[in-house]
């Protein structure tokens, strides 16, 4: 005689009498897990952004610094980036109201992008400089006579006709080259970093002027 499945291997969609019943593992914590939390300043929407948006920054760095080369499109990319992973920490929270929440969610995970970027891209910049030998192709002129690192790349500069412009800039030495890239360096942090959260403020005053679609997406 074939018997049926028992009650204690069925798992726990029956109960002893064959009714089905409802599985607590599958309840409101584990499926809203990143709602809007009440009496915190940052929901966990907005922590996950910032993760997201970290992998986007190093993603926009190499592919801009390393692959494509082209330097700009890290600047222009900065702020699309921020209104992105902005809009994405509230959306992901489901967060509407009220409205300081909203800027609150997206100033923290742009503020991570941001600062992820303009790390990674001055990294990037400092690992090419530090690390400059001086070496030319012989159809270039072939190796450059200096210490590896910024003075090389000061020497470089120089053998291009660049003399002129740095010396303008009061850079007149391996010396003085170095003292103004670790400056430019420093700028570019700032300039990087308040592009990113920018857009990310932007995208979260959006949503601030925004109806909530209904009363209960729009927790006090």
């Amino acid at each position: 005689m074939i018997e049926g499945p028992r009650t204690d291997e069925a798992g726990p969609s029956v109960d002893p009498t064959g009714a089905p019943v409802e599985d607590a593992g599958l309840g409101i914590e584990s499926v809203d897990s990143t709602r809007p939390d009440a009496g915190r300043v940052l929901d966990r929407g907005a922590t996950y952004a910032a993760m997201v948006g970290l992998g986007m920054a190093v993603t926009i760095a190499i592919s801009f610094e390393l692959v494509v080369a082209i330097q700009a499109l890290v600047f222009i990319s900065a702020p699309f980036a921020g209104i992105l992973i902005g809009f994405y920490a509230n959306h992901k929270s489901e967060r509407w109201r009220p409205r300081w929440r909203l800027f609150a969610n997206a100033g923290f995970a742009g503020l991570v992008t941001g600062l992820s970027l303009a790390l990674m891209y001055v990294g990037l910049r400092l690992l090419f400089i530090y690390a400059d030998s001086g070496y030319r192709p012989e159809t270039m002129g072939g190796q450059l006579e200096c210490d590896t690192g910024p003075e090389c790349t000061y020497v470089r500069f120089l053998d291009d006709g660049y003399a002129a412009d740095l010396e303008a800039d009061g850079i007149t030495d391996a010396a003085s080259f170095e003292a103004a890239v670790w400056r430019w360096q420093g700028e570019t942090v700032l300039m990087l970093t308040l592009l990113t959260l920018g857009g990310a403020l932007g995208a979260a005053a959006v949503r601030a002027i925004r109806t909530p679609p209904d009363p209960l997406a729009a927790p006090g």
